[in-house]
């Protein structure tokens, strides 16, 4: 499955950073996939940025910086640019931007998932599956 490609949205990132249960395991088993190379994983940049406000009051900004650097590390980082957020803004689809953006991005990675907990991107012309059942997923592809 080394060609798999998937994005991580920024809810299972938080769960694993955020050790919310009952959600962080799966989310950990998802993280040592891509670390492992096992499958392609990015992230889309501002997922970056979202995480380290919402890291704030957590940890310093030092140790914000590390934690991130350390799925920067892991995860190949999709950037957004103009044409992502206009299209963003004029997709009717979507009702929320950040998912759209979230999706553009998965767009541009040849994503074959979104990997997320957020039931908004059923209009994403990439799917999307929770951690579980792209787990499972994976377990039968080995």
């Amino acid at each position: 499955m080394k060609d798999m490609r998937i994005l991580v949205d920024t809810n299972v990132l938080l769960d694993y950073l955020l050790d919310r249960q009952p959600f962080a395991e799966s989310a950990a088993q998802l993280l040592a996939v891509c670390e492992e190379k096992k499958v392609r994983g990015c992230i889309a940049a501002h997922s970056v940025v979202n995480i380290f406000y919402i890291l704030r009051g957590r940890h310093s900004a030092r140790q914000k910086k590390e934690i991130l650097r350390g799925l920067c590390e892991a995860f190949i980082v999709v950037g957004i640019d103009p044409y992502k957020i206009f299209y963003a803004l004029e997709d009717i689809e979507f009702d929320d931007l950040e998912d759209c953006l979230q999706a553009e991005c998965a767009k541009e990675f040849h994503a074959n998932y979104i990997i997320t907990r957020d039931g908004d991107f059923a209009v994403s012309a990439i799917p999307a599956l929770e951690p579980d059942a792209f787990l499972a997923l994976m377990e039968q592809g080995e």
